[in-house]
């Protein structure tokens, strides 16, 4: 992937929420590979120790001679206290981030409206749109201030259009929509990059926690099709930052080839 060969990377500071599995793991690991350094932050510290595990061993496996850098916070981005001391846990070589990529965000249940417990809403809206904005802000103004930054929001298939069973997880991901395209609204003025990339049927641990821990109904999401896997959006999120710096990826909507809308889909072809 020419990616790699990109210098535009090396060097870089890259923070990511949500870092510990799926879609934000896999993301940490191409960017180690690109030559980057990385602060993942994600609620469980056992499991950030091994991704950025991997992330040493996929920057030395590159080869590059830049980067490296790989610190680990818990954090947990639904808790205002945690979100205001963020800045102070960085380490100091790494304060000036470059890339910013909210990741962090889960779906709860598959309960319609009448049937949903207060407690999943709060839960949801907390992580998926109070934290992104939280964390936004926090580093929003250092950006202006450096004239350099990329924000990067991972959104999803739920925030272009609504499905039954999805009217929580929908709503908070049409409102990361509509942030993101209200900052990049805000920005134009400014050399800060905006970057919504909305997957539609990604194959991680994300429809487990959805089915509440229910693998088999998890496995049933995706029968008969190939669905996306957390490394086919790491791509489109460390592409999109390494493009030159007058080029800005404002929205990336990207399928598995047999999904065409959040319930249209052919089951008959998995690859």
């Amino acid at each position: 992937m020419s990616v790699f060969n990109a210098s535009r990377l090396l060097g870089k500071t890259v923070l990511i929420t949500g870092a510990s599995s799926g879609i934000g793991a896999a993301t940490a690991i191409l960017f180690a590979k690109g030559g980057c350094n990385l602060i993942l932050t994600a609620r469980r510290a056992d499991v950030l120790k091994k991704v950025a595990d991997a992330c040493t061993a996929a920057h030395k496996e590159a080869g590059v001679q830049q980067g490296g850098v790989f610190s680990t916070i818990q954090l947990d981005v639904s808790d205002k206290s945690q979100i205001a001391g963020l800045l102070d846990r960085i380490p100091a070589e790494l304060r000036n981030v470059d890339v910013l990529v909210n990741n962090a965000g889960y779906v709860l249940g598959v309960e319609r409206v009448g049937d949903i417990s207060s407690s999943d809403i709060e839960g949801m809206f907390s992580t998926n749109v109070f934290g992104l904005i939280a964390v936004t802000q926090l580093f929003i103004n250092d950006f202006k201030q450096r004239k350099t930054g990329h924000v990067i929001n991972i959104g999803s298939i739920a925030g272009r259009e609504a499905y039954a069973g999805g009217s929580i997880y929908c709503a908070t991901k049409h409102a990361v929509s509509a942030f993101t395209g209200a900052l990049m609204r805000e920005l134009v003025d400014t050399p800060i990059r905006v970057t919504e990339i909305q997957p539609g049927m990604v194959e991680t641990e994300f429809s487990v926690i959805r089915f509440r821990g229910d693998k088999s109904a998890a496995d049933k999401v995706y029968e008969g099709l190939q669905p996306l896997v957390a490394e086919d959006i790491a791509e489109e999120i460390v592409w999109a930052a390494s493009r030159p710096p007058h080029v800005n990826l404002a929205e990336v909507f990207v399928l598995p080839v047999n999904q065409a809308t959040a319930t249209l889909n052919y089951r008959g072809n998995r690859l």
